[in-house]
């Protein structure tokens, strides 16, 4: 059983997996970077160089060896869970938290990063907001948990996510370290 979180860009994914997975002593693996670690390159110039479904091809090679995997906190791409193949090899394979953000939230976090358009020749918030518009029937129905990441520190987010894992019977398959768990459950 692992761990998925997903959302758009933006969203907290890798921030708030990367504390969960230290916290609660389990794998962390980020889909992006180990994109960049197969290609040897940023990600940014498989799309810019051979496009979209070249990206998506790996992507998808990608979650298929993610479902292998055991006792993992998985960050998922920003579009990940707009594809069924993606979905249809992680199914059954762990709990899916969508990690929720307003888009002008999203826009303000993301402007920090240079990242490839979806939809070139938008700005950034349109490109956002033409993903949320047409994609989010998919985010939705992907999750098992939605998680609104607004107005909260990371610690605060990490808090509360931590401790729906650690009370949610869903995860009682996931095999957390038990010092940890112990002090943290502790400690709420």
């Amino acid at each position: 059983m692992n761990i998925y979180f997903c959302g758009m860009i933006g969203s907290g994914k890798t921030t708030i997996g990367i504390k969960i997975a230290e916290e609660l002593g389990l794998h962390f693996f980020d889909l992006d970077r180990e994109m960049d670690s197969i290609l040897g390159y940023s990600f940014h110039e498989l799309v810019t160089e051979q496009g979209w479904l070249a990206f998506r091809e790996l992507e998808y090679s990608i979650c298929k060896d993610f479902a292998r995997r055991e006792n993992a906190v998985i960050c998922l791409g920003g579009g990940t869970v707009r594809y069924e193949w993606n979905m249809d090899v992680l199914r059954g394979c762990g709990v899916v938290f969508l990690l929720e953000a307003s888009i002008e939230e999203l826009v303000k976090r993301v402007s920090l990063a240079d990242r490839p358009r979806v939809n070139p020749g938008t700005t950034l918030k349109e490109d956002i907001t033409m993903m949320w518009e047409k994609w989010q029937d998919k985010y939705y129905g992907a999750a098992d948990i939605i998680y609104k990441t607004d107005r909260k520190t990371v610690d605060e987010e990490v808090a509360e996510i931590k401790n729906i894992i650690l009370t949610d019977p869903r995860f009682g398959a996931l095999n957390v370290n038990a010092v940890t768990a112990t002090h943290l459950t502790a400690g709420n």
